[in-house]
């Protein structure tokens, strides 16, 4: 049973630091920073120069600027799944009847998110210039005046901020209707392809739970196939007793130790970006961005001064944190097809 204690050890580590990051993500202060920081003043003196320099460039390059490392982990971790579903898992079903339509599914998902992935990484995510201002990308969405406020630069780009746009740091522009950097596609999620990167998200946990089914499948067949589930053994004291949940896990672990890693991982990565996939699908709804979100969780402005209309309040306004929101349909209709620069008519 240690195998088991360690493998239970392991997923409470990675459900644990899941956890942190959801809990204290888009704050300054974590306790995961703390402790990296004090842990860095220890070692830093004991470290090399040159191993210091190399670390922090090498984590700058992969953290903040635009490189296609998580495209890669991304596209060997893919194959590393398929390959073993296609080498054992789909034998194993085969062998106990199940259908090639049942199967087939998985390798349709597989092109079907292959392009929304494609489709991620190129197109562009509604990238601010002057030429799009000129053609009317000021004009797109009003100013709340809480979180976005008329008149305002990028010290950057040096062009007027349209309203719910951003600076990336990543990519070194402003993009309309920012959402997010995402460092699996390398590329900004904006007003242009979030409609890609949601259906990417949804193909990706489809693809997940299908292959933990048809494995969960093959598994149970298994298991009635041999007879597990009456069995029993006979204990340290020379005792028989039934084989319990406990038994039979590790058997299938000693049996089909790659098939249960990968079905571990599927169900992990099934419930990670199922979540994370409901959160944006949720935000599609209200027609309101991750990054207006975690600025409208704070309970001042962010660029508290007076305005035109009113004082900022110290108290969040929920009336006007669902700004942009038109209805359902519309908020809908916005994400799949995206407003396109229109000039102000004269009066």
């Amino acid at each position: 049973m240690d195998f088991l204690t360690l493998f239970a050890v392991y997923v409470a580590v990675v459900l644990t630091c899941i956890a942190l990051v959801c809990r204290y993500s888009g704050q300054q202060q974590t306790p995961l920073t703390l402790i990296f920081n004090s842990v860095g003043k220890v070692v830093s003196p004991l470290t090399p120069r040159w191993l210091q320099d190399f670390s922090q460039r090498s984590l700058h390059r992969l953290f903040h600027q635009r490189n296609n490392m998580f495209i890669y982990l991304h596209i060997l971790l893919e194959g590393a799944v398929y390959a073993e579903f296609t080498y054992e898992v789909f034998g194993y079903c085969r062998e106990m009847d199940t259908t090639l339509v049942s199967l087939s599914v998985p390798y349709i998902l597989l092109a079907v998110k292959s392009i929304l992935f494609y489709l991620c990484i190129r197109r562009d995510p509604g990238t601010v210039t002057k030429m799009k201002i000129s053609a009317g990308q000021l004009h797109n969405y009003p100013y709340d005046r809480r979180l976005f406020h008329p008149g305002v630069s990028c010290p950057t780009c040096h062009l007027i901020k349209p309203a719910r746009s951003k600076h990336c740091r990543v990519c070194d522009r402003c993009v309309q209707r920012f959402d997010h950097h995402c460092v699996w596609v390398n590329n900004c999620i904006g007003a242009q392809n979030t409609r890609y990167f949601l259906l990417y998200m949804f193909s990706v946990c489809a693809m997940a739970g299908d292959i933990a089914i048809l494995t969960v499948d093959m598994l149970l067949h298994v298991l009635l196939r041999s007879g597990l589930l009456q069995a029993s053994y006979i204990d340290e004291l020379g005792q028989q007793q039934p084989a319990g949940p406990l038994f039979i896990i590790q058997h299938l672990f000693l049996t089909f130790p790659r098939i249960i890693f990968m079905l571990g991982f599927l169900i992990l990565v099934f419930f990670l970006l199922a979540g994370y996939a409901l959160f944006h699908f949720y935000l599609a709804l209200v027609n309101q961005t991750s990054n207006e979100w975690y600025k409208s969780r704070a309970s001042t402005c962010q660029h508290c001064h007076p305005t035109a209309d009113r004082f900022c309040s110290s108290a969040p306004d929920h009336s006007r944190r669902y700004y942009y929101s038109q209805g359902l349909f519309r908020n809908l209709g916005e994400i799949f097809f995206p407003l396109q620069p229109v000039r102000k008519k004269d009066c």
